[in-house]
This record gives structure tokens, C-alpha cells and sequence, in this order.
């Protein structure tokens, strides 16, 4: 089985690449980017994607930078709608189907309790509504389409918090976190791991009818400092740098966009239909400031 995933860089995309060539069920991942493949360009999507001769598509690549997005409307949508459209549409001309990646940002945080894929989206700002189109846009080209919702995702790659708060405490003995968000930590090698999952499904059952949205987040919640704190713990009890951690509200760091207070997603849709759950978020999260503290000794 041949994935085209789209993007170089992203988290997810390298998280498919390292599952890829470890898979011993023969599952192949392709990355396909810039310049081949540009969603800022939409004419050059299905060029790039036939040539990769997928049985997959993975579209992973996005405009992510949350507050950037407030200042670039146009190209936000341009990426995560229209781009995100096209993607869909080339898999639909290959006779494939797609798994595109969406966000809990599409929702405006209001519920009390996880949210599921039923729940009504109102999304605060530019890259939330530009993730929804995309979501739209996706449904429209492709009947054949999973789009997973996934939040607050880290990995050894990329830029991401847990990178930044290990960053953070080798510079100072105190970080200041958010303490009034909520969600669920997610690895993007978990959600690369659930990718693979179901895209062996896809492949092996030529009848398979529960298209649609999906939720893909880590097992159990938390706040931003209670993150911040289980991975610093972690890390000084591996030898890595530690700094202590005070709570503060999000008031204190206005950005230009506003972020959902509640972020939690109900992952029972996709547990039910894929059977497949993503591992307890602190087991994902320990792996994974392992690999950076490895990483770190390797260099020096």
C-alpha cells in the first residue's frame, strides 16, 4: 500500500515517513511538497499527486501558524480550503480515497465535556474557519474522505510545545503556562500510527461506507502547566533540563486570535469504527522527551 502524504515537513507527514519505514505490512509513505506540490498554487496539486501513483492520499499539509493567520486571511483559506479542495478532488480523479487533517479549532470551546464529531463547529478565528472550509471543501470533491480532528499534537520534529517548554528550562528555572485551557495531548506518531490503522482498513475492504468525520486525540486530558509539568518532570527524572512551572490565565498572553478554552475531543467515533485508541497522552508524551533527551546526548 503506496500513502501520498502531503507536506515535507509537518509534524504528521515525518511521523508517516518514520512509521512507513518501519511498517512490516508493506505500507509505503510518499511525501509530496513544495515545489512539486504547492496549495498555495492549487493547479499544481494533481500533477504532483498522480505522479506519486498513490493508493492513499494523506492530506496533512496546512497554514498552521494560528495568530500569522489573522494577518493572512486570503492565504490561510487560499492553503486550508481551496488547497485542501484540490487535494480531495485529485484523489477522487485517481479513484482514491483521502484522510485529511483537520483541528479543535473549528469549535469555540464553550462545551463543558469532550466534544464530538456532532457537536455544532463556531470556530473564533481566521485558521479555524479556514479549517472548516477545508473540511467542506473536502466532503465536496470526495465522498470517499475521513477527515480526522486531532489537537494539541507534539513529536521529536518540528516546532511544538513540548520542544519549546525543554527549550524553555535550559534557559530558566521558571516557565509561566497557561493553566485555563484544556485538551488532550496528542503525538503525531500516534496519529500517524492511527493514519496507517485505518488506511489498511480502506485498502483491504472495497465496501467500506463510514466516510465522514472523525475525532483522533490522546487518551485523557489536561491543562497547558499540567502538560508543561508531566513533561519537565519527565525530563529531569531522565537527566534533562527542569524548571519549575507557574500557572498563569490566558489572559496574560493575549494573542491575536483567540483559542478555544476547551479543547477535548471524544475519540469514541473512530475507536468503534477503526478499533484503534491512541495510547494514555503521558505514555505518548515520555516517549517522546525521551527521543529529544537522546537526540541531545547524540549531539554532544
Amino acid at each position: 500500500m503506496r500513502l501520498a502524504v502531503t507536506g515535507h515537513q509537518g509534524q504528521v507527514a515525518t511521523s508517516l515517513i518514520e512509521v512507513g519505514r518501519r511498517d512490516l505490512e508493506g505500507v509505503e509513505v510518499v511525501a509530496v511538497g513544495r515545489p512539486a506540490l504547492d496549495l498555495a498554487r492549487p493547479d499544481t496539486v494533481f500533477e504532483a499527486l498522480a505522479a506519486a501513483k498513490p493508493d492513499i492520499v494523506v492530506s496533512a499539509a496546512a497554514h498552521t501558524t494560528v495568530d500569522q493567520a489573522e494577518d493572512e486571511k486570503e492565504l490561510a483559506f487560499k492553503v486550508n480550503a481551496e488547497g485542501a479542495g484540490k487535494v480531495a478532488e485529485a484523489a477522487a480523479r485517481l479513484g482514491i480515497p483521502v484522510i485529511h487533517l483537520s483541528t479543535d479549532y473549528v469549535f469555540d470551546g464553550a462545551k463543558d465535556g469532550p466534544y464530538v464529531e456532532t457537536d455544532a463547529t463556531a470556530p473564533l478565528g481566521v485558521y479555524g474557519a479556514s479549517k472548516l472550509a477545508g473540511e467542506r471543501a473536502v466532503a465536496a470533491a470526495n465522498p470517499r474522505h475521513l477527515i480526522l480532528r486531532t489537537a494539541w499534537v507534539y513529536s521529536p520534529f518540528g516546532r511544538n510545545f513540548v520542544k519549546t517548554m525543554l527549550r524553555l528550562a535550559s534557559e530558566r528555572d521558571e516557565v509561566s503556562v497557561v493553566a485555563d485551557q484544556w485538551g488532550n495531548p496528542t503525538s503525531a506518531l500516534d496519529i500517524a500510527d492511527a493514519i496507517r490503522h485505518a488506511s489498511a482498513i480502506l485498502r483491504r475492504n472495497k465496501s467500506f461506507a463510514a466516510f465522514g468525520v472523525y475525532h483522533v486525540a490522546g487518551t485523557g486530558e489536561i491543562n497547558w502547566s499540567g502538560f508543561a509539568r508531566q513533561v519537565l518532570d519527565k525530563s529531569r527524572e531522565l537527566g534533562g533540563p527542569y524548571a519549575r512551572v507557574r500557572d498563569v490565565a490566558m489572559a496574560d498572553y493575549p494573542g491575536k486570535a483567540l483559542r478555544p478554552v476547551n479543547s477535548r475531543l471524544s475519540s469514541a467515533k473512530f475507536a468503534a469504527a477503526f478499533g484503534w485508541t491512541a495510547p494514555e497522552w503521558r505514555q505518548s508524551a515520555e516517549a517522546v522527551v525521551r527521543r529529544l533527551l537522546e537526540g541531545e546526548t547524540r549531539r554532544h
